[in-house]
C-alpha cells in the first residue's frame, strides 16, 4: 500500500513511518523542517527513517504544490501541525499551519483517484480543560492549538460529508516516548536532571492528570486502520491510555529511573493548559481492536535510554 505521512520528521510522524514500513507499506514522508524546535533533532529523525528506505521530502503544506506528491497515495496520515500552547506563538501561525495547510492538502486529495483514506491526526486538546468524554461530547477547546486542531478535524470531515473524500480523525492523548519534542514534559525533565539544571514547573501542574500514552501504542493504533478502512470513514476515534497519572507522579517515575531529583522551579500557570485527560477508548477498542500495552515506567525507561544514546551531549536542542 502506498502511504504518505505529513510531519514525517517529527516525533510521532517518524515513529509512524517506521511502523508502516515494518507493516510492508511503501512510505513517503513530507516535512517542512520548521524552526519551531531544533532542526538537528528533526534531521536525526529523518536519517533514522531513511534507514528504513523512506524518503522525507521537504515541503510546506501551506505553500507548495501538493498535487504530484499525493497523486498516487492510497492512504495519507496527516500529522503536520503547529503544536504547543506557548503564548509566544501568534494565532496566525496556528491558522496557517493547522487550518490553511490542512485545507490545501484536502483540495489536493480531492483530485486523487487512488485515495482510500485520509487519517487526520487530531488531539485531546479539542475537548478542552478536561478531556474525559467519548467522541460524541461537545468539544470545548481552551487554547489556540485546540481550536485550530478542531477546525482541521472538522474541515476533513466536512470534505468527507460534502465531497465524499474518505476521511477519519484520531484524537491522540498525551503521547510520549523516544523522539519526543524538546518542549514537552519528559524530554525537558530528563534533560534538566542530567544537566543538573532548573526544571520549570507550571503552577498547579503537578496535580494535573494525564492519559500518558506510549508512542509505540499510538503507532499500532494508526497502522491498524489499514486493515479496516471501510469502517473508519467519517469516524472520530480517541487514541490513548486509559490509565491516569498525575504529572507529579510521572516526575517521580523519571526521578526514580535516573536516580536523581529534579530541581523544580515554580512558574506561573499557563493559559489553555489541560487540567485532566483520561482517554475514553471504548469506541477504539470496539471498532479498531485498540488496546494500549506499554505501562508508563517501561515507556519512560525507553525514552530515557533513547535520550542518553541519541541526543544528550550530541544535539543542540535549543537550535532553531
Amino acid at each position: 500500500m502506498k502511504v504518505v505521512v505529513t510531519g514525517a520528521a517529527g516525533f510521532i510522524g517518524s515513529n509512524l513511518c517506521e511502523g508502516l514500513a515494518d507493516n510492508g507499506c511503501e512510505v513517503l514522508g513530507i516535512d517542512s523542517f520548521s524552526n519551531y524546535y531544533s532542526r538537528e533533532l528533526k534531521e536525526l529523525n529523518a536519517r533514522k527513517v531513511g534507514e528504513k528506505g523512506i524518503e522525507v521530502v521537504r515541503m510546506d503544506l501551506a505553500e507548495d504544490d501538493l498535487n504530484d506528491i499525493v497523486e498516487q497515495a492510497q492512504v495519507v496520515y496527516h500529522l503536520a501541525a503547529q503544536p504547543g500552547i506557548s503564548a509566544s506563538i501568534p494565532f496566525e501561525a496556528y491558522v496557517r499551519n493547522n487550518i490553511t495547510a490542512t485545507q490545501r492538502l484536502l483540495d489536493a486529495l480531492l483530485r486523487s483517484s487512488a485515495l482510500r483514506c485520509l487519517a487526520n491526526i487530531s488531539s485531546s486538546s479539542v475537548y478542552g480543560a478536561r478531556a474525559t468524554d467519548a467522541e460524541t461530547a461537545a468539544p470545548q477547546p481552551t487554547s489556540y492549538y485546540g481550536v485550530t486542531k478542531l477546525s482541521a478535524e472538522q474541515l476533513a470531515l466536512a470534505y468527507c460529508r460534502n465531497w465524499g473524500l474518505p476521511a477519519c480523525s484520531l484524537r491522540l492523548f498525551s503521547v510520549y516516548g523516544p523522539r519526543e519534542r524538546p518542549d514537552k514534559l519528559y524530554t525537558r525533565l530528563i534533560r534538566s536532571i542530567l544537566d543538573g539544571s532548573d526544571f520549570p514547573l507550571y503552577e498547579g501542574s503537578e496535580k494535573h492528570s494525564r492519559s500518558f500514552t506510549f508512542v509505540g501504542d499510538v503507532v499500532e493504533a494508526l497502522v491498524s486502520i489499514l486493515d479496516q478502512l471501510d469502517v473508519c470513514i467519517g469516524e472520530i476515534f480517541n487514541i490513548g491510555s486509559d490509565r491516569e497519572t498525575t504529572t507529579g507522579e510521572a516526575i517521580d517515575v523519571v526521578e526514580g529511573i535516573l536516580g536523581r531529583k529534579a530541581r523544580k522551579v515554580a512558574m506561573p500557570a499557563r493559559r489553555g493548559d489541560q487540567v485532566r485527560t483520561h482517554a475514553n477508548i471504548d469506541k477504539s477498542r470496539r471498532m479498531l481492536g485498540y488496546e494500549p500495552k506499554i505501562p508508563l515506567d517501561e515507556g519512560l525507561r525507553k525514552q530515557v535510554e533513547w535520550f542518553k544514546q541519541e541526543v544528550y551531549g550530541k544535539l543542540d536542542l535549543s537550535g532553531q
